[in-house]
């Protein structure tokens, strides 16, 4: 990234998120111009007591003066408090507003945004980008205001005294520039890289902890002791060099700092010997050389800090910037939907691929659903069952071809609209670490708990509901630890009861239940699928024979529709399913007798 685009991303910083404070900041930089100017009256103030306390034995300044300290220091540290409570709201509420920004923004993105990016990398941009450009941009406002202003008021002070040994001081600092420049650059281009690292690291981490059970039955630690500190390896080795590189601008500004005091020493201390000025003048002239050096050397490490904010600011705004593809119209056909009789969904030479594959994974597809009708799709592992039901509610947008419920494209209907009419039970189960309510009504902002508890009665809930001491106040854990796989499928299928859509969408519902529960959920779901649009699949294909029609998928196509009985008949790929599958289930049989 060259000046150009780091002064542009500064700017949009300025503009969203610092400049809504302008009162505070106002009021702070107010402040560091009081610190300023008590920072070069203390300087100035080493005159009159070495000139006039110790030299010339004045008794009315040795009770002014000790006033004068004490009132600077007072005005100094009120400032220094507000300074620093205002920049810290300031720099906080930036933290906080960036976040929010990101999570607003993130939560609108696609689906296949999440499938290009792991979740490690976008839990670090969140905590560790975030933090590094906040810090960055207050210290770059700090340092550029306050240390700008207590360097200028001590060049005041110096200039005050002695003009030409001034000129000499400031002659000395501009040499560190261009190496501390540079210094910079390389500290950009590390810090991004240690952030990439932290990514891994965070998401190599949730993958471990979260499959610790499966680590454990491979006696794999090992082997993910190796990864995740190979990982740890990486940020050290960054780290460290970030502040090999980092540590030179110290000493560069030293040595410097060094050469500039001698200087002044030599020149200052021969014209006190020829009395060409007094000891007070000269020592009031050296503090005020030695108290700029430290505002001097935070402004030249100023490029450093800022580099590295700046190298986090760039991931940051990937997420802000990123745009949806599938978005609202500004005039949706709501109001026409509403007004349909028959929903009849249509599928129209439909095809997809994952924008991270060339392979097409559905093709022209071909299929109406009349409402309120049954289907069921199956088809070998791969054929695109899943991907065709998420084209549904609109998770992906097909590439070529529609999707038209009542003869209105679903892109023509707001999101919100159209996803309140499909109620979705997966194979992958997600519940939150809330109570049991929490997750059955997730999605319901107005719900009554008898809806609720007729609803989990409907989905055979109750059976464990009632073995827990606080029922459906029960916190259930991390993605549902505390349950078994049956409960938390069970706990889904009641979430689609609650929903109510007329459109219910079903992948691999029961996968995870007995056949004494499978049984009961079948029961269940029947009641459900009473008049509504439902598709489903299923790997056990007996839960699917009542079916109106089966669809199978072959390779991304419509291979053959038809009822459970005719496909038997004239479908070789039905007929292998249901054979393999029978053939399974004896087996298991034979096993358990």
């Amino acid at each position: 990234m060259d000046k150009k685009d780091t002064r542009e991303i500064i700017k949009r910083i300025l503009k969203d998120y610092i400049y809504q404070h302008k009162t505070k900041l106002l009021v702070s930089f107010f402040c560091m111009a009081l610190i300023a100017a008590a920072t070069a009256g203390n300087a100035w103030l080493m005159q009159p007591v070495l000139d006039e306390i110790f030299i010339n034995k004045n008794q009315k300044l040795i009770f002014i003066i000790p006033i004068i300290v004490f009132l600077i220091a007072l005005t100094k540290g009120i400032a220094s408090y507000f300074q620093s409570i205002l920049m810290s709201f300031v720099g906080y509420k930036m933290v906080a507003q960036i976040q929010k920004d990101m999570f607003e923004n993130l939560i609108r993105c696609d689906l296949s945004y999440f499938n290009q990016i792991n979740s490690g990398t976008l839990v670090s941009r969140f905590i560790s980008d975030v933090g590094s450009i906040s810090r960055g941009i207050h210290n770059v406002i700090v340092n550029i205001i306050k240390d700008s202003l207590t360097f200028i008021f001590l060049v005041g002070v110096m200039f005050y005294h002695d003009t030409k040994l001034a000129v000499i001081s400031l002659f000395i600092f501009p040499l560190a520039i261009y190496p501390i420049s540079r210094i910079g650059k390389r500290l950009r281009k590390i810090s991004k890289n240690t952030q990439v690292g932290f990514g891994l690291l965070t998401s190599k981490l949730a993958e471990s902890i979260g499959s610790i059970k499966t680590i454990k039955s491979f006696n794999n630690e090992t082997h993910e002791t190796q990864k995740i500190s190979k990982e740890i390896d990486n940020i050290f080795n960054l780290t460290f060099k970030s502040t090999k590189v980092n540590s030179i601008s110290r000493p560069l500004m030293e040595t410097l700092g060094g050469l500039a005091i001698a200087i002044i020493i030599f020149i200052g201390g021969s014209q006190v010997i020829m009395e060409q000025t007094t000891p007070g003048t000269f020592f009031s002239f050296l503090t005020a050389l030695l108290m700029a050096y430290q505002p001097v050397k935070s402004l030249a490490t100023l490029n450093a800090t800022l580099q590295i904010a700046m190298a986090s600011a760039e991931r940051i705004f990937e997420i802000l910037d990123e745009q949806p593809q599938i978005k609202n119209l500004e005039r949706t056909e709501d109001h026409k939907f509403k007004s349909i009789k028959s929903q009849n969904l249509k599928i129209s030479n439909l095809s997809f691929k994952y924008n991270s594959s060339d392979k097409l994974i559905l093709k022209d597809i071909n299929l109406e659903i009349l409402d309120g009708e049954k289907i069921a799709i199956v088809g070998y592992s791969g054929a695109g069952k899943t991907t065709l039901m998420n084209l549904l509610p609109r998770f992906f947008d097909p590439n070529k071809g529609q999707i038209t419920i009542g003869g209105i494209n679903i892109k023509n209907l707001s999101l919100e609209f159209l996803r309140n009419h499909f109620s979705l039970v997966s194979q992958d189960i997600v519940l939150f670490d809330q109570t049991l309510q929490y997750n059955v009504s997730y999605g319901k902002d107005r719900v009554l708990k008898k809806d609720i508890e007729l609803a989990c009665r409907k989905a055979n809930c109750n059976e464990f509901i009632n073995k827990f001491p606080n029922k459906l106040n029960q916190q259930i854990g991390e993605d549902g630890t505390k349950l078994s796989g049956g409960q938390k499928q069970r706990v889904a299928i009641a979430r689609a009861f609650l929903k109510n859509a007329p459109f219910l969408l079903l992948d691999e519902a029961t996968s995870s239940l007995d056949s004494k529960s499978e049984s009961r959920i079948n029961k269940s779901l029947d009641s459900l699928m009473n008049n509504r649009t439902t598709l489903v699949i299923a790997h056990r294909l007996s839960t699917i024979i009542n079916a109106d029609r089966i669809v199978i998928l072959h390779n991304g196509r419509v291979a053959d529709i038809g009822t459970h009985k005719n496909l038997l008949k004239k479908s070789v790929i039905y007929k292998d399913l249901y054979e393999l599958q029978f053939k399974n289930k004896n087996a298991k049989k034979n096993t358990s007798t």
